[in-house]
């Protein structure tokens, strides 16, 4: 397809409109293609195929939610209540996260879960290549959680947590196990609080290493994702978004170009009138 000039084609290539709606990285979208699990206008895509603003695309069988202008890129930090769950919807009427986030260009898309037991930092972004880089195994980006664990926790424990145990969906480990509890969090009875790493986000992954071992999690806060740490000062129930230094080490982390900075018009001065004269 070429637009009406004849000089370039029309529309933009498959794979970024597919990585734009947040359904995965370039290279996952054109292996996608290739796998013809991607169909444009009724027909089987193939790589190299464009999408122009009204073509019908699917991945899967799905309609894809198009954004068809590249939107800011932004990035926000929440700070996740218990009872809370991380869906844009919920059929039992519970509260989601996505009810408190503000418009935006495109569509929000969370950087992992957080179930609705646990609390702490949950990312939101509306680039789904950054999202992706963010959440996929290969890019091995640390996840930080303070645990508050009943039970007793022994050496021999900890160390085949950190050498690895079999779970029901494959082995697993934590690369840190560090005792202490996080800022503000007392020491209540028999629990004790420990600081672990993951770099995978598995579904209930904390909860079901620790479980391995027979002990409970009793409480489960997320302090950190990548190089970014839960602001001290960011409540519960409390989003603040990510300045521009912030994005640019975020996207460097995974590797990502980050994006340019957004430029915000100065500030006209009103001209002030002169008084007239009689």
């Amino acid at each position: 397809m070429t637009s009406d000039g004849g000089n370039q084609p029309a529309g933009e290539k498959l794979q970024k409109v597919l990585a734009r709606a947040g359904l995965g990285s370039r290279r996952e979208m054109e292996a996608a293609i290739q796998a013809g699990r991607v169909r444009i206008e009724g027909r089987t895509a193939k790589l190299g195929d464009r999408a122009r603003p009204r073509d019908h695309v699917e991945l899967d069988g799905r309609t894809v939610q198009r954004v068809h202008r590249e939107p800011p890129r932004r990035v926000l930090l929440y700070n996740k209540p218990e009872g809370e769950v991380t869906t844009r919807s919920d059929p039992e009427g519970r509260s989601t996260v996505f009810e408190r986030l503000p418009r935006t260009p495109g569509r929000w898309i969370a950087v992992g879960r957080l179930d609705i037991n646990s609390q702490g930092l949950l990312l939101f972004t509306n680039d789904g290549e950054l999202a992706n880089a963010l959440m996929h195994p290969s890019t091995g980006v640390e996840r930080e959680y303070a645990c508050r664990i009943h039970g007793e926790v022994t050496e021999e424990m900890v160390h085949r947590l950190v050498d690895g145990v079999e779970l029901e969906d494959g082995p697993a480990h934590f690369e840190v196990v560090e005792s202490g509890m996080p800022v503000d969090e007392p020491q209540e009875g028999t629990n004790a609080w420990y600081h672990v790493i993951v770099t995978e986000g598995r579904r209930r992954e904390v909860r079901r290493l620790w479980e391995s071992q027979g002990v409970t999690v009793s409480r489960l806060i997320r302090v950190r994702y990548g190089p970014m740490v839960m602001p001290r000062d960011l409540r519960r129930g409390q989003l603040r978004e990510l300045d521009e230094a912030g994005k640019r080490e975020l996207y460097e982390h995974v590797g990502l170009t980050p994006p340019e900075p957004v430029r915000r018009p100065a500030p006209q001065r009103r001209r002030r009138r002169g008084r007239k004269r009689r």
